[in-house]
């Protein structure tokens, strides 16, 4: 949804250098985010963009919309895990 002045209003502000508040996160999410840091950002996309390849050009599986929509889900997963190791 977008304010009068043309923006969103999405809660998280990110280049702008705002911190983004994590008082939001369970335990269970601060668990899971350092269990992907301990194995390596740029480890796991690596290895979520081979699975993707691997499915996408390596099979002669037909892909209807939900593999379709599955494959684009692991793009996301990599290039936000690629932001990630680039943070860190």
């Amino acid at each position: 949804m977008r304010t009068s002045n043309g923006q969103g209003n999405n809660p998280v502000r990110e280049p702008e250098g705002t911190p983004l508040d994590t008082r939001h996160v369970s335990k269970a999410q601060y668990l899971f985010l350092a269990a992907l840091q301990f194995h390596g950002f740029a480890d796991l996309a690596a290895s979520l963009h081979c699975i993707h390849d691997l499915a996408l050009y390596h099979s002669q599986i037909p892909f209807d919309e939900a593999e379709k929509s599955a494959l684009y889900d692991l793009k996301l997963l990599w290039e936000g895990l690629e932001r990630m190791a680039q943070e860190s």
